[in-house]
Parts: structure tokens; sequence; C-alpha cells
């Protein structure tokens, strides 16, 4: 369960007295210090929208052709064995392995002309949008939701504004790129974390921590040995509210998924957090997109999630296994990212959020449209697919096309920046007009070469 996975801060017994709470209230989390960043926060003025993003990294490059652009009519080592069927919109087809998502094609977009991919495998242009090839500025670009922590700030003291599900991949670049050259204070909160084991809240460990009453007792004897104290009352503001969300019972619930309606739970699915597909990726783990739901509600502006590995060459397999053919991954994957993605897609539009939360799901490049004599499909950097729903947005369309074989864009070619400035603009920060001053005092924009939003969906 994910309510396991708590990376908390340590509150040690010999923290007593006014020099311990003092200390308590000067802890970290996730890196950040944080009466300090609730003054800074306030400083620059902490926004007041309730917009948000969930970011959806398919981590290795999912085969474009085999999901939202496929070719029926291309020779049989291009097309592949899937079939398309008819979504809910005239004219748009999908594979036919995704019959939840084609019920509900008028409540998304198809971008099927992404360029200007990388063609490593690196997170880095999926988190922020700027190309790693390029010039980047001394510390590196900020991530979505670290820029977002810069400009707006907290929606309630409760939550931070900036939540990573991200499992840690073994392979290093998989890995969010961090907050670039706005610094640490702008770094995510994780729930989970590699130094978790070592954190203990006041005497309930982090077994215990799934269990909702040991993980509400932990919180209530922390509160009530500080209101013993007589010391809240001395606190100014930014340490009370650093407090707060420390022992936040709102965060902390929305972090337990065990008290979500068990049949939403059924809806989403479930994976063992523990299983690496093919050893360096991430897990298939469709309750981080419960997870995410939940965290939005709770107050998150940005957060981000790492789901499945999509590298898929084909050849044996990590148990040696010969004929692990892209077609037999994606018999087992392709349901259960319908199943996950479609119960999100209506579980925003159930709850009233679709206008509010914005969802982008990419990877880091497309795959080529050649099947490989492995039976597989390598990295493709000339062209990406990427599926976009909620927001307020218009919906319902495909944006772009590529060849009769799905190798290049021939019909409208989209940016990452573009797809950034879109979400930007979801939130109501103007990207084509907002800098970010990086560690030299330069200005620097917050999307590549300055792109606008996406004129289709806004």
């Amino acid at each position: 369960m994910a309510g396991k996975n708590i990376h908390w801060v340590e509150t040690r017994p010999e923290l007593s007295g006014r020099r311990g709470f003092l200390q308590a209230g000067a802890l970290t989390l996730g890196g950040l210090n944080l009466p300090n960043l609730l003054r800074a926060e306030a400083a620059s003025g902490v926004g007041s929208s309730n917009k948000s993003v969930i970011l959806i990294y398919l981590v290795g490059g999912p085969p474009h052709q085999d999901m939202f652009d496929l070719k029926p009519n291309a020779p049989k080592d291009i097309a592949g064995p899937w079939k398309p069927i008819a979504t809910r919109v005239n004219g748009i087809q999908i594979c036919e392995a995704f019959p939840k998502l084609a019920g509900l094609m008028d409540k998304m977009s198809i971008i099927r002309s992404l360029v200007g991919n990388q063609a490593d495998h690196d997170a880095q242009q999926v988190f922020h949008g700027f190309d790693p090839r390029k010039l980047k500025p001394a510390g590196g670009w900020p991530q979505l939701g670290s820029t977002v922590s810069k400009l707006m700030g907290p929606r309630n003291a409760a939550t931070p504004p900036y939540v990573s599900l991200c499992y840690t991949c073994t392979h290093g670049p998989y890995n969010e790129p961090g907050p670039g050259f706005l610094g640490a204070a702008h770094t995510p909160f994780k729930p989970s974390g590699p130094t978790r084991d070592d954190m203990v809240l006041r005497g309930v460990t982090l077994n215990q921590l799934d269990e909702r009453n040991g993980l509400q007792k932990g919180f209530d004897s922390f509160r009530r040995e500080i209101d013993r104290s007589g010391l809240v009352e001395g606190m100014d503001a930014f340490n009370e509210r650093a407090l707060n969300l420390l022992t936040s019972s709102r965060f902390a619930d929305a972090l337990d998924l065990s008290r979500e309606d068990g049949r939403v739970r059924e809806r989403y699915g479930t994976g063992n957090p523990k299983v690496m597909i093919d050893g360096n990726g991430a897990p298939r783990v469709p309750q981080s997109l419960l997870m995410a739901r939940r965290l939005v509600e709770a107050g998150a502006r940005i957060v981000t999630l790492n789901y499945s590995k999509w590298d898929w060459h084909g050849g044996t397999n990590t148990e040696g296994r010969a004929n692990n053919s892209i077609f037999l991954r994606e018999e087992e994957d392709f349901p259960i990212f319908d199943k996950c993605v479609s119960a999100l897609v209506e579980d925003l539009h159930l709850r009233g959020m679709d206008r509010d939360c914005a969802v982008v799901v990419m990877g880091e490049f497309g795959r080529t449209p050649k099947i490989s004599p492995q039976v597989g499909r390598d990295h493709w950097p000339q062209v990406n697919c990427a599926l976009m729903f909620g927001g307020d947005m218009r919906h319902g369309q495909v944006i772009g096309a590529t060849d009769r074989i799905g190798g290049e864009a021939i019909a409208r070619p989209v940016t990452f920046g573009e797809i950034y400035a879109t979400l930007y603009r979801h939130l109501g920060i103007d990207s084509t007009a907002t800098t970010l001053i990086d560690h030299t005092g330069r200005p620097q924009f917050l999307v590549q070469d300055n792109a606008p939003a996406l004129r289709e969906m806004v």
C-alpha cells in the first residue's frame, strides 16, 4: 500500500522543552526548511488558484503506433497485430486494447505529432519541457513542480504545493531532474524516499503507518505534547504553519488509501510497488493515479508519478525466456493502463475536478515504425505521442498527424514547449511573460523557445 511509504521527519525524544520544539519547528521536509520556506512564499505572494496538474511519465518511451496512432494499412512489419477501434468521437480511432479510453475520447485529446524529442532514456524533457541537448543555465532547468512551487506556493498550509509519487529507478536518467537553479527549497515532497526506514514519528514505526489507527495516534500524541508545552502560543505564524504541515491529518489522510471507497480502489486497480518490470524502470502501480487524485483534492498543485516500463526492444525477458516480444508485453500492460487512466478521467469528472485538474501522459520519445528482428521497437526521437485531459480545455480531438508508417510528423508538429505553455496557462501563469532569475542573475523563460500554448486546446 502506498500509505506505507511515508517520508517523515525524525522526532527524537531528546528534543524536549523549548529548545527541542524550536528544533522541531525547523525540521526539514523533503530538503525544505519549512518556516523559512513559508516566510519566503508569503513574501513573494502565494497564489490562490485551485488549478492543479498531474504529470504521468511512461518510463522508457511508449510505442505510439501501437497505442494512439495505429497504421492498419502499413506493411505487416510496421503495423503489428493490433487493430484500431472507433471511439466516442467520430473519426478518431485508437488501439483495440483501450476500450474504456475509447468510450471517453470526448474528454481527452491525443497529440500525435510531438517532435524535438531527445534520443536517450532521460526523463528531463518530460518533467520540464527543455531539450537536455541544448544549452542550459547553471544548476539546470527546474521541473514543472519546482517552478510552480516558486511562483505560486501552496494552496493551503497543510499540503505541499509539489508532491512526487515517482519511484526511484536504478537507471539514474529515468528519475526526476530536480529543482534546477531554483534550489532545494523547491524540491518535491516525496512520500517515499531512501532515508524513510530511519525515520520514526513518536514511537510509531513506518510499518505501522499503513494502519490508520497507528497513524492517527502518532499525530495526536505529537500534537498533545506540543500543546501541553504551552509553546504554540509563542510561535510565529510561519512556525505554526510548518507544524500544521508536519502534522496535517488532511495530508496524511490523502496518503492513506484505506480511506478511499473500496469500489473506487477496485476501479483503478492495484499493482506491487516492489516489482520492477524490467529491473530498472518503475513498477506498474495503478493506485499511484488514485493517490495523485487524492493529493490534488487535498491541495497539492503539482503531482508527478512514473508508471511501468515501456522500453520494449524484444528478445528475452529478465527471466531469460524467449519470445518476450513487444506485443506480448503490450497484451499484459495495455489493459491495466486502459483501466487506471480511464478511471482517473471518470473520477475527475464525477467529482467535479475536471476543470481544475489537468493531466498529461507521455514518455521521452516514440518507437521505430519497423518492428525489429527481436520483435521489438527501438528508440525513435523523430516523433512522439501524448495524451491530455481535464483542465477546462477543448478535448475530443487529435492534434497533428504522422506519415503512413508513423515515422514523421506531416501535420501540425507540436513541441514540448507548447505542452508546457498550455499547462502553465491552465495554472494561471503566463509563460510568455513570466521569467525566473537563474544563478547568474539572468532571467529565464519557463518553456523552451518561449513557445505559446496549444491553440487547439485553449
